[in-house]
């Protein structure tokens, strides 16, 4: 759907532009979520984000959710590296205690990719459009389980998860927003 992108805050960027202005993704309580894959394609050394997936809906308890696509078919890149996937929230600028749990995690946390020996980590990205119109992304890491926001262009840790269960302390001096 998306890149290439030389950086991995570059394709994040544009995600959140795209995915937050996709129907509903901004609508507060009555929106819905919208699912994508990000991942790295060796030969280009870039990023890329998948199609959406609008597959989901609300849950008991008023939660929006959304499926994340299990697999991906990219027939331009034969050698890629899914790096974990990427959701919208039309109202909360929060990652869910489900999405910070460690059952949630995307196993291996970490990993090496055996055609370049580069080392990732799993990550879950999350996109919000204020109301103002600014685009906020934030990067939940499954390994370090530190979460941060793009501020500038670049990923600033701003809070870490400290219990299997996904409860979350902010670090001293940062919050959601600037």
């Amino acid at each position: 759907m998306m890149g290439p992108f030389k950086t991995e805050e570059e394709m994040a960027g544009a995600a959140c532009e795209r995915m937050t202005s996709q129907p509903g993704a901004s609508n507060g309580a009555y929106g819905f979520e919208y699912c994508a894959l990000h991942y790295y394609a060796v030969e280009d050394d870039a990023f890329f984000l998948s199609y959406l997936s609008d597959v989901g809906g609300t849950s008991a308890g008023g939660a929006k959710y959304c499926e994340i696509p299990r697999a991906l078919l990219d027939v331009e890149h034969k050698d890629v590296v899914i790096l974990g996937g990427a959701h919208t929230h039309p109202h909360s600028p929060r990652f869910s205690k489900k999405d910070m749990s460690t059952r949630a995690h995307w196993l291996p946390v970490r990993f090496v990719d055996p055609s370049t020996g580069r080392i990732w980590d799993r990550q879950l990205m999350m996109f919000l459009k204020e109301k103002t119109g600014e685009c906020r992304a934030y990067i939940y890491n499954n390994s370090t389980r530190i979460i941060s926001s793009l501020r500038d262009g670049k990923w600033v840790p701003i809070a870490r998860a400290y219990t299997d269960a996904g409860d979350i302390e902010m670090l001293e001096g940062r919050d959601w927003l600037p």
